[in-house]
């Protein structure tokens, strides 16, 4: 798989990243961390070299540090911060709990640094009011992380790049949620120089599907079918899962993807799509952009 460099950073990554909240569902729900172990080296032997995990994704940076710490130098690390989890001796973002949550995600993850640290989906306020910021900071002075990050949407992301404090920015884009398109949050990353990650790229799965699958995606959901209700897409591909990862890395400002999964075969699937199948017709891509303008309204992504 290609590498591409992540903005500012220096640092090279795949366009397909592994979004790992996933293997954590899988584990409460019975699973053993020999579910996990499979799908994360799968990922690590067929090139994959993103991962992206967080604080709050239950045990998940426990199963990262136990099944692939041994193979640290062959995968850029980036978690996120500022929920209090755990055993974190404060409310959500305050200062001391970006500082506990940094230090036990190092524990966790078995690794005496991470490449990214990301704040996690706070609002305005918290980053105008700046301790949380100057807690990452330190940080990544004292060397625990080698750059400080902003992950969410709407009107914080924007924040957050022209703060000129953040090194990255993931934020949510896909066939059903273009904001970051429509409203400039791309032309800014771009301008500054900013890696972008996205997450939710393939709209929880709810282009494709005859119901939402699940309650987070029903907004997906509603909105994929009022712009399916609109008329047949005279450039449709009928492979929908090419079509809406496809979308996804036609922006120009992307970086990388993160999809989740504890399937091994869905992952080997994802890595053969991204390898071997794209780019998408441009047909397609303009398509989709007009017909999600022709149906918007105002609608907004729930971080």
């Amino acid at each position: 798989m290609e590498l591409r460099e992540l903005g500012k950073t220096g640092l090279k990554i795949t366009p397909l990243g592994l979004g790992l909240a996933e293997i954590s569902r899988q584990d409460r729900m019975g699973g053993d961390v020999s579910a996990a172990s499979r799908v994360l080296h799968e990922a690590l032997d067929n090139g994959i070299n993103f991962l992206d995990t967080a604080a709050c994704y239950g045990d998940t940076e426990g199963l990262i540090g136990e099944v692939v710490s041994h193979r640290r130098d062959e995968y850029v690390l980036a978690t996120k911060a500022g929920h209090a989890v755990g055993d974190a001796p404060d409310e959500s973002w305050t200062p001391e709990t970006i500082e506990h949550s940094i230090d036990r995600s190092l524990r966790l993850l078995q690794t005496d640094y991470v490449d990214i640290v990301q704040l996690h989906s706070c609002d305005v306020e918290v980053l105008e009011r700046g301790d949380v910021i100057d807690a990452a900071v330190r940080a990544r002075e004292a060397g625990k992380t080698r750059f400080v990050s902003f992950s969410g949407d709407n009107e914080a992301a924007k924040w957050a790049v022209r703060s000129g404090i953040f090194a990255t920015l993931q934020t949510s884009y896909n066939v059903t949620e273009q904001h970051a398109r429509t409203k400039g949050l791309f032309d800014m990353a771009e301008e500054a120089d900013m890696g972008v990650i996205l997450k939710r790229p393939v709209a929880n799965g709810a282009w494709w599907k005859d119901e939402s699958p699940y309650p987070y995606a029903d907004e997906y959901f509603r909105r994929s079918q009022l712009m399916k209700a609109e008329g047949p897409f005279e450039h449709d591909l009928d492979d929908k899962v090419r079509l809406v990862t496809g979308f996804a890395l036609a922006e120009p400002a992307v970086t990388t993807i993160i999809t989740g999964t504890h399937n091994v075969d869905h992952l080997k699937s994802n890595i053969d799509l991204v390898s071997n199948h794209l780019p998408i017709p441009d047909d397609t891509v303009r398509e989709l952009h007009e017909r999600f303008e022709q149906v918007e309204d105002d609608w907004r992504q729930l971080t």
